[in-house]
């Protein structure tokens, strides 16, 4: 960031705006990474689920689809983030055509809105903090309260995310597990067909025998810790 001290040359307002719209762009880059590692390690729970919905693990079955859920939510957060981020880039770019007319950047409630949301992304909030602090001193956002820094934490899930944890064992599992019977997850919406349901009934560990031992291995919590760090 550019030292703003009283014994330093302030940098020219079209130089800040590089140095934002730069900052902004590797932080679309860093969240798009995020996103795609979550892409990859879910796919990875998903295998797990079926794996383990076919030796009656109920129990770790419902546990990792809570971390799908989790994982789920982080990725709506993370495609509200890009387009903060890429309302902040096109308010840059109209504050360029701007400069060339007014001289100076213009104040901008917009760019204020998305900062401010942006800081309570953990992530982000330390670049975010600090890109703030540079904007207000160059006028474009009015300074921010500390209440505004509080970060956005993933809580529990609460009573009704059951449900979306039955949807999404219904959806990864065929229907073999969960309770869905006709509900959207995401985009695409899942059936329970009778068939699926009359095997729910059965006993999960009819076909547990015919897993390998390998399987029967699996590090669970390993796995839920990969899927947390990259939540993080």
């Amino acid at each position: 960031m550019f030292n703003f001290s009283i014994f330093a040359k302030p940098p020219k307002p079209d130089e800040l705006v590089r140095k934002w719209r730069s900052s902004v762009r590797s932080q679309e880059r860093q969240l798009d990474r995020q996103l795609r590692g979550i892409t990859t390690e879910e796919a990875k729970v998903k295998r797990t689920i079926q794996q383990l919905a076919k030796k009656g693990d109920l129990s770790s079955c419902r546990s990792l689809a809570k971390e799908l859920v989790r994982s789920q939510r982080q990725k709506t957060r993370i495609a509200t983030s890009k387009a903060q981020l890429n309302s902040i880039l096109m308010e840059l770019t109209r504050q360029v055509a701007l400069l060339k007319v007014a001289g100076s950047l213009q104040k901008s409630t917009q760019v204020m809105k998305s900062v401010n949301q942006l800081m309570r992304i953990p992530q982000l909030q330390h670049t975010m903090m600090e890109m703030s602090k540079e904007m207000v001193r160059a006028g474009v956002i009015e300074e921010m309260t500390e209440d505004m820094f509080e970060s956005m934490e993933d809580d529990e899930l609460e009573e009704e995310a059951e449900a979306e944890v039955e949807n999404v064992l219904a959806q990864v599992t065929d229907g073999v597990l969960g309770k869905a019977k006709s509900v959207e997850i995401g985009t695409k919406p899942v059936v329970v067909s009778q068939k699926q349901q009359q095997e729910q009934q059965r006993p999960l560990h009819a076909d547990a025998g015919e897993e390998s031992e390998a399987e029967s291995d699996l590090d669970l919590e390993d796995m839920r810790a990969r899927l947390s760090a990259l939540r993080s």
